[in-house]
């Protein structure tokens, strides 16, 4: 199980990312439309100011049930040792156990 502070702390840098995706992406988009080199800087200025927490690279892909932040899934959202105990339960439909 994640410590509750990481995962909060994930938290909040999905709510900021979700707050300053728009002003990234107007920007990302004026940087592709300007061909002069000073307003070229001047748009990255404005990409800079936001808080670092909201870049999108920023944020990690967490288990739903534990938190836990390594060897998730993306299909489920879940980790792997949660996906197997969730499959072995045949709480997932259409996923089998491996036998061999």
């Amino acid at each position: 199980m994640a410590r509750k502070s990481w995962i909060q702390r994930e938290k909040k840098r999905q709510k900021l990312e979700q707050k300053y995706h728009l002003i990234r992406r107007s920007s990302k988009k004026e940087i592709k439309k300007v061909q002069s080199v000073s307003d070229n800087q001047e748009i990255h200025g404005k990409l800079q100011s936001p808080p670092r927490n909201s870049a999108p690279t920023r944020l990690r892909r967490r288990c739903l049930s534990t938190g836990k932040a390594r060897a998730n899934y993306r299909d489920f959202g879940l980790s792997g040792h949660t996906l197997r105990e969730m499959v072995y339960a045949c709480l997932l439909p259409g996923a089998t156990r491996s036998s061999w």
